[in-house]
């Protein structure tokens, strides 16, 4: 009887990650899937709470920057997915270097030790559309060039960078995947939806970056961990694969919707209040994830109701 497939999920206990890895251990019944995440402020074993209590699951704490720690788990596994990650913006801002070293030292840790394994069959490089910067009209397909504009996206860019190059130096099976604007339930709260929802909740003014006329495209997270299963599967290697809905919103119409959502629950409205825009805030992404719907791939969650479902779920 053949040895169960493994998957590894860096990051496993964040938001994505940990939506990811109920996906495989509920859609695949005969994997193993291991966790390895460091549990910063952003991960959290309540993420995984489900996951925790299935003999098919294992939870690893360490970081992906630790040799010692990363090169035995990825021998051991089939799959590699890499979403270990600082994603928050305006921490990157604060400090970048912190940033760079997860983000890109992390990846080139985990890269080193695929290679060195001589086994796996797919690596995925989970990055964002950040890496293409701004776009004023348009779409951004795969091979548009990189504009990164905040440390959080060029230390991202640094990390695709080295995967396209350990794909074609090394012959490795590496895959990237670049999502956009992703939502749901399990977000942390320095993150915008979840954030405006709970001051509105509170009764505190929503604050919104400059004239809110930024432009960001939202994915719902079951839609985004749906994309990254298909490329496990069928994701071609050497590949770069956008993940988008093509609901784009700009900030301004999103942070109203939450505010009359949490209205309705409170039965008062919070104020909306303009800030000074952050530094190098990018006005407009958009990408274009044909590539990615030729493999069967649909977002089938509205932002509408995923935006409901996933406030109901925050104030649970």
């Amino acid at each position: 009887m053949p040895a169960p497939v493994t998957f590894l999920v860096a990051g496993g206990a964040g938001f994505i990650g940990s939506h990811l890895v109920e996906r495989l251990l509920r859609r695949r019944p005969e994997a193993r899937v291991v966790t390895l995440d460091k549990l910063t402020y952003a991960g959290s074993l309540d993420n995984l709470r489900d996951a925790l209590g299935c003999p098919r699951h294992e939870f690893v704490q360490g970081d992906i920057c630790d040799r010692a720690t990363v090169v035995p788990l990825v021998a051991g596994a089939d799959f590699v997915v890499n979403l270990a990650a600082e994603t928050h913006v305006d921490r990157a801002i604060e400090d970048g270097e912190a940033f760079a070293r997860t983000d890109t030292l992390g990846t080139a840790v985990l890269l080193e030790a695929f290679r060195s394994a001589g086994r796996g069959r797919r690596f995925l490089q989970v990055s964002t559309d950040e890496v293409y910067g701004p776009l004023p009209r348009g779409e951004a397909a795969e091979d548009a060039p990189l504009r990164p504009r905040n440390p959080y996206a060029a230390s991202k860019a640094g990390a695709d960078l080295l995967c396209l190059a350990y794909h074609a130096t090394h012959r490795l099976p590496i895959l990237i995947s670049r999502g956009t604007n992703t939502y749901g339930p399990r977000q942390h709260r320095e993150k915008m939806i979840p954030a405006f929802l709970s001051r509105a909740l509170a009764g505190r003014s929503v604050p919104l970056y400059g004239d809110g006329r930024q432009i960001r495209e939202w994915l719902h997270v079951d839609d985004h961990c749906a994309a990254l299963d298909r490329l496990l599967d069928r994701g071609e290697p050497g590949t770069i694969y956008n993940v988008g809905s093509g609901d784009r919103r700009r900030n301004l119409e999103v942070a109203r919707q939450l505010i009359e959502i949490a209205a309705r629950r409170v039965g008062r409205r919070a104020p909306l209040a303009h800030v000074s825009d952050r530094p190098g805030h990018d006005r407009r992404y958009a990408v274009d994830s044909k590539r990615l719907r030729a493999l069967g791939w649909r977002p089938r969650i509205r932002f509408e109701p995923g935006l409901e479902a996933t406030c109901e779920a925050l104030w649970a």
